[in-house]
């Protein structure tokens, strides 16, 4: 008793927030008037089953709770008659509950929730034209939009309002949800675009009208002279509009990738460019953009890569903490998938990856290290495995065409982020994966590989400035490989090293396999010789290309492999005489580092031998290089004189024409009617002969000059027939005109 009493002071003590917050249940309830604890517990236990005296479960579950609650506001007007006050006066309903209340919801189901919600909207729920647009995906009625529609809508995004935006974005989704083939968007949208003309027009209006009108909108008349891009969360009209411009990004992406002209999802692009402010402000969206730009950009036409990669780009530069890692991380794997198979037609793309790549990760050299330390070290992982187990399929996981891309790339990657302090550590273990990838297996039917790979080193030593010795890797290869031997077999066509990583045995016996080569050998030593031909140490470092080029020639029986040669090796003289030249005028000594790079840098700008040679030789390669990719000859656009050949028959018919009149002597008829027909001499055969007459040698001249000046025959009055009869009879001397062109 002494408890309860306690409880009842403490309920009075209670506000009346803490006693609706308690609830109105009390300790008290629990005690029955006279009855002990034991016997209440059984009598709800048998009131709360299902075969208790109280009949069905729900009648008496209702009529329960009825009674219950009714006995509850009694008490209360006992135990608080301030709070039952209180009640009184401002809910006089909840006093006036009866057993009637509850009998109407007896027969009724609980409350479920519905399948659809409704979408609160942020004007209203209708629409202008009344139709409710409160329910999400359900079907209704959709308004066919029309091209005077369209017009409607253009003229009046002029003065933009943000429910006419909202209209036009509805007829967006629309299009793109009919385009796509989505059935269950087209019956769920206000709107169905069925003509490819409303298509059309719709969506050339979004592309090149309705972002500025937006922008106009939003931000009013931009201020003059300033490229400050304006966020478009900045704007008071924000809130209205931000659904609807994330739902018009959504459509555009969609759009995108069901595009497939060319110069439609061009414009497209170009418009998603300018719409990139809308884009970082909805994380969500930005990255749907980027995964379908890193595809653009790996597989797409040229221009379409192109303008995926400004897209890529220009997100980048606003978000690198957040978007930069994700995207060099997604284009380095679509970079490897992609350079699974090389071919002519195949390198452009590859260069145009390697090349954007670079630019990527030149944005911010912190996360350009760590993904390139993290790479770098994958490839010598799969390296070491193939050194260590020495069998085939670990060899071939290094010897495949992404393996050789990649080296390519993260060279290509240090030598034009160079000089760069976080990327430096990193010349070191590439330059010698690279090596250790040559040295795997120094065969001969790997030696287009080789090349790959000393050309990777030289770009990285010519870029960074770092000495990497990669001439002994070419030198070598004249020691292997004996050009005097003679080919097992002619090839129809040259072999091209470009696309090429490993020979057949058939190739190794071919002569196009040699010519090849050794033009191979010729550009490598050039290229990287031409790297350190400004260097003060050019002589010492060229001696050993001298001295194996001078045994090459002593040993070469071949006349035009001899003669490439003799034109390296004379260049390389050239280059090292004028080194020794001005390296006997410097004061300074080689201690002094500071001074060597001076004497370097002048001589680099002042040019070299070597270096002008270079410079037209490059030229000349490069524009052999380019034919060679698009799959023409070398030198079909060259413009050679052409020489036309006559057949043999045709010229014995001209011959039989023209000397006619020398197998027909012997019959007055044919004398007669040759005459008449060439014997004039104002006939064009006849101006003929004499202009091939006056332009031959001394033999012909002294007899015309002879008839000219007035000779005997002349003088004897002759006709002028007589004189041409005598002029046709040196012309059939066919000895004597062989004769003055020999002469």
């Amino acid at each position: 008793m002494a408890a309860a009493r306690s409880r009842k002071r403490r309920l009075a003590e209670l506000t009346v927030d803490e006693f609706l917050a308690s609830g109105f249940d009390s300790e008290s309830e629990s005690e029955s008037e006279g009855a002990p604890e034991a016997e209440t517990q059984p009598a709800r236990g048998a009131a709360r089953s299902p075969d208790g005296p109280s009949g069905p479960p729900s009648a008496s579950r209702h009529k329960g709770y009825a009674s219950e609650h009714k006995d509850q506001l009694s008490r209360l007007k006992l135990r608080d008659p301030e709070f039952y006050k209180f009640l009184q006066e401002n809910d006089q309903s909840l006093l006036n509950f009866s057993d009637s209340d509850s009998s109407e919801d007896e027969g009724q189901q609980p409350h479920s929730l519905p399948e659809m919600l409704e979408e609160a909207s942020e004007e209203g729920d209708e629409d202008e034209d009344g139709v409710s647009r409160g329910l999400k995906g359900k079907k209704r009625d959709s308004a066919p939009v029309t091209l005077a529609m369209v017009e409607r809508w253009k003229h009046a995004s002029k003065h933009l309002t943000p429910r006419l935006f909202h209209e036009i974005v509805q007829a967006l989704r629309a299009a793109v949800a009919t385009a796509q083939g989505d059935q269950e968007g087209v019956e769920a949208s206000k709107f169905q675009v069925t003509d490819s003309a409303v298509f059309n027009a719709l969506v050339s209006f979004c592309i090149r009208d309705l972002l500025g009108c937006l922008q106009k909108l939003l931000f009013g008349k931009a201020p003059k002279g300033s490229s400050r891009v304006q966020q478009p969360s900045s704007s008071p009209l924000w809130g209205k509009l931000r659904l609807d411009v994330k739902a018009y990004l959504g459509s555009v992406i969609q759009l995108v990738a069901c595009v497939a002209e060319t110069t439609v999802a061009a414009a497209l692009l170009q418009h998603v460019g300018n719409s990139v402010p809308y884009f970082l402000t909805f994380p969500r969206q930005c990255r749907m953009l980027l995964k379908r730009m890193v595809t653009l950009w790996s597989t797409g036409e040229e221009t379409l890569r192109v303008l995926a990669f400004l897209v890529l780009t220009r997100v980048c530069r606003h978000k690198k903490d957040t978007f930069l890692s994700p995207v060099l991380k997604q284009m380095y794997i679509t970079y490897v998938r992609n350079c699974k198979f090389t071919s002519p037609s195949a390198l452009p793309l590859i260069g145009f990856m390697q090349r954007t790549l670079t630019e990527l990760l030149a944005l911010d050299t912190g996360a350009a290290y760590q993904h390139a330390f993290l790479y770098i070290r994958q490839l010598a992982v799969h390296l070491r495995n193939a050194m260590t187990t020495r069998r085939k399929e670990t060899y071939q996981s290094v010897y495949n065409w992404q393996f050789v891309h990649c080296l390519r790339l993260w060279c290509h990657v240090l030598s034009t982020v160079c000089p760069s302090e976080a990327l430096q550590p990193l010349i070191y273990p590439l330059s010698q994966v690279v090596i250790g990838c040559i040295k795997l297996v120094p065969t001969a039917r790997y030696y287009p590989l080789r090349m790959h790979c000393v050309r990777a080193l030289t770009l990285l030593s010519e870029r960074t400035g770092v000495f990497i010795p990669v001439l002994p890797f070419i030198l070598e290869v004249f020691q292997q490989v004996d050009f005097n031997r003679r080919p097992g077999r002619m090839s129809s066509k040259p072999i091209n090293f470009a696309v090429v990583l490993k020979l057949s045995k058939v190739n190794l016996q071919e002569k196009a396999y040699r010519d090849g080569l050794l033009e191979q050998l010729y550009d490598l030593t050039l290229e990287y010789l031409h790297s350190q031909a400004h260097t003060i140490a050019f002589p010492e470092l060229a001696l050993p290309a001298v001295l194996q080029l001078k045994s090459f020639l002593r040993e070469c029986k071949v006349a035009n492999y001899c003669r490439q040669m003799r034109q390296l090796l004379e260049k390389v003289q050239e280059n090292a005489d004028h080194i020794c030249s001005r390296r006997q005028k410097a004061s300074f000594g080689v201690s002094s580092q500071q001074a060597v790079d001076a004497w370097e840098k002048q001589t680099r700008e002042e040019g070299t031998p070597l270096t002008k040679y270079y410079s037209q030789w490059r030229k000349l390669r490069d524009r052999e290089i380019q034919l060679e990719i698009s799959g023409k000859e070398r030198l079909e656009d060259l413009d050679f004189p052409e020489i036309k050949r006559q057949k043999l028959g045709d010229k014995k018919d001209e011959d039989r024409v023209e000397f006619k009149d020398l197998f027909d002597l012997d019959s007055d008829e044919d004398d007669t009617m040759d005459f008449s027909e060439r014997g004039t001499p104002g006939s064009s055969g006849a101006q003929q002969r004499a202009e091939d007459e006056d332009e031959d040698g001394s033999s012909s001249s002294g007899e015309v000059s002879h008839l000219e000046d007035g000779g005997p025959d002349a003088e004897a009055g002759l006709v002028p027939l007589e004189l041409w009869l005598l002029a046709q009879g040196p012309e059939d001397e066919l000895q004597d005109l062989q004769l003055s062109e020999e002469d």
